[in-house]
C-alpha cells in the first residue's frame, strides 16, 4: 500500500493538536505495517511540524518515530506562517513543485492514496 498523509492541521487549538498527533499516529502504524508511507505538510501543518520537532515539545518522541517518513513541507506556507527558518533547522525539505506550492496532483499520479489531516 502506499499512502501519502496530507497534514494541514496546526498546533493553535486543542483540535488542531490533535489531528496533528493522530497524522503522526497514522504514519508510525503505517510505517511498523511495512506500508509505503510518506508524510506532507502543508498550510497550518507547516507551524504543527515546526512545533513538534522541536526537541522540548512534549510529543517530539512521536515525531522522532517517523521524522524519515517526512518528505516536506509547502515552501509558500511555510514563509506564510512564518516557519521557515525553523524547518530548515529541522533540515525539512520545502517543496514548491507547483506555484510555490506542493503538488497534490504528483502524489495521485505516483499511486499514492492521500488521507489528509
Amino acid at each position: 500500500m502506499k499512502a501519502a498523509i496530507l497534514v494541514r492541521a496546526g498546533t493553535e487549538s486543542h483540535e488542531g493538536l490533535g489531528r496533528l498527533v493522530n497524522a503522526f499516529e497514522t504514519a508510525k502504524e503505517l510505517k511498523e505495517a511495512g506500508d509505503d508511507v510518506i508524510i506532507i505538510f502543508d498550510g497550518a501543518g507547516t507551524e504543527g511540524l515546526a512545533t513538534l520537532s522541536d526537541p522540548g515539545h512534549r510529543r517530539h518522541e512521536l515525531y522522532r518515530a517517523v521524522a524519515d517518513r517526512i518528505s516536506g513541507a509547502c515552501s509558500f506556507c511555510a514563509n506564510a506562517f512564518h516557519v521557515r527558518d525553523r524547518l530548515i533547522h529541522a533540515q525539512i525539505k520545502l517543496l514548491s513543485e507547483y506555484e510555490d506550492h506542493l503538488s497534490i496532483r504528483r502524489l495521485l499520479v505516483e499511486g499514492y492514496q492521500v488521507l489528509t489531516f
